[in-house]
């Protein structure tokens, strides 16, 4: 089953990373209510949800839940009023966050989840003027908010289990990856690592070194590479040919005693410091504005967590997640003795002119996901009993599709037994009758575990073989698959 998602939240600030969080809850189908002081909040958010559509169409071809709703209120109490989260996304400022934080405290149901998204404040701190502060906690997100899917947990010195425990439900249930930080400390985990660099790529402009282009270029095409695969720890690991992790260990040891870095020096930011810092960052952007350089941005982190997923690796992990949760939750199309219809959607833009060959199979993936949801196959069943795997494919191009097409998947099953399952698929373009492409699939059942052949078992079985019972009622379109 999906986790449950919050009905509605509160954010408060429209800023950058409010305006991520936004967009990560609105196009999860989450109501949301917007309290910002800044006139260009209103603007600075709906270009960040834009963003986040276009990112979300390249990221995945699971339709999306119908977006929530975005209001724009004008005081803390009507953001938090209501809501089962409320998120504080302000300046870096303990003067200002604590009586934000308070008064939202005091607005709020007395069960509602406050949430900061400092980058490096003590949750304790932030507690201090809040009314019932054991639900109250870090939640320290990465920009863009809407697609990196770290999201920092650190409970304060009253902060409940359970309301960690809530958020971090809440929070994997919009596609996040929570990570529940041990103890209190300043500036958590990512962002201690992530300052850290950057201080060291500070003082090699600062000497003169280095330009920013050349760090960038020294991180982009080396270490950066390996980090969405291999955190420094583990990346350190397997340079060394040792079978003992300890002696891999000791054997950086005199290596970090030499005078390498500044460690947590900081240079002076005088006015030609900033000046060099400027230059060569303006050098370095070229003719891209802020917005160009954000879509390449997104485009980027999709690709990489796409390349992820199809490992099942890192963060593909949580993309490969989000994306079931979303199956699970799609709405069965069927009058109960047609064909499964999986909900209208886009051909991604990025599929260039018209479709392809190999990008067919993704479209017809998504609507056997929906079929095997349909029969009962969730995250439970393929744990305790098993799934099915496609053992052959046929396509049929009958009339050419266009990126931004709209488009629906009709699903019939032509045949099923113990152990194998027959499909097929009529894609058409939305508007039309006649079909823009066929597919067949035989797909067999394989049990958890051994991942060998074997039979559907309990509900999932009774399921598909009444579907297919139906189903066999229907006309039966051609076929060039044979069901062995």
């Amino acid at each position: 089953m999906p986790e449950r998602q919050p009905r509605a939240v509160g954010l408060l600030g429209g800023g950058v990373i409010g305006g991520g969080w936004a967009a990560r809850f609105v196009l999860n189908g989450v109501d949301v209510r917007l309290y910002g002081h800044s006139p260009r909040t209103v603007e600075r958010v709906q270009r960040i949800l834009a963003n986040a559509r276009r990112a979300y169409q390249r990221l995945t071809l699971v339709p999306l839940p119908a977006e929530g709703s975005l209001t724009v209120v004008k005081s803390v109490a009507d953001a938090v009023r209501g809501v089962d989260l409320v998120q504080e996304s302000v300046p870096e400022r303990l003067e200002l966050k604590q009586p934000l934080l308070a008064a939202a405290s005091k607005a709020a149901g007395p069960e509602t989840l406050i949430c900061s998204s400092t980058s490096g404040l003590r949750p304790s701190l932030l507690q201090a003027e809040v009314v019932n502060p054991e639900r109250m906690l870090v939640a320290h997100p990465f920009n863009p908010v809407y697609l990196l899917p770290l999201v920092e947990l650190c409970a304060g010195q009253h902060t409940a289990p359970e309301a960690l425990a809530r958020a971090a439900e809440i929070y994997r249930a919009v596609g996040m990856y929570p990570l529940l930080l041990r103890k209190e400390v300043d500036g958590f985990i990512a962002n201690r690592l992530q300052e850290a660099v950057f201080r060291e790529a500070l003082w090699l402009v600062h000497d003169d070194l280095a330009t920013v282009q050349e760090i960038d270029d020294a991180v982009r095409y080396s270490f950066g590479l390996r980090r969405p695969v291999m955190g420094p720890v583990q990346s350190y690991r397997v340079t060394v040919d040792e079978t003992s992790a300890r002696r891999a260990m000791e054997r950086f040891a005199p290596e970090l005693k030499l005078p390498w870095t500044k460690l947590t020096e900081v240079p002076e930011f005088t006015d030609a410091f900033l000046e060099k810092l400027a230059e060569q960052s303006e050098a370095q952007a070229g003719k891209l504005t802020i917005p160009e350089l954000e879509q390449k941005r997104d485009d980027c982190l999709v690709a990489v967590l796409q390349g992820l997923r199809d490992q099942g690796y890192g963060a593909g992990e949580t993309l490969a997640r989000w994306e079931q949760g979303l199956r699970d939750s799609l709405p069965q199309l069927t009058n109960g003795s047609g064909p499964l219809r999986i909900p209208t959607r886009q051909v991604p833009s990025e599929w260039n002119d018209h479709v392809t060959g190999s990008e067919y199979p993704q479209l017809f993936g998504i609507a056997t996901d929906n079929l095997l949801c349909y029969i009962g196959v969730d995250a439970k069943y393929r744990s305790n009993s098993g799934n099915y795997r496609t053992v052959e494919t046929h396509v049929s191009h009958l009339r050419e599709l266009y990126a931004g097409d709209r488009v629906e998947v009709l699903t019939q099953i032509l045949g099923a037994d113990d152990r194998r399952l027959h499909l097929f698929h009529l894609l058409t373009r939305e508007g039309e009758k006649e079909p823009a492409t066929t597919g067949e699939q035989v797909m067999v059942h394989v049990n958890a575990g051994s991942g060998r052949r074997g039979p559907v078992e309990g509900n999932v079985r009774e399921r598909v073989l009444e579907l297919a019972r139906i189903h066999a009622e229907l006309p039966r379109p051609g076929a060039n698959i044979c069901l062995r």
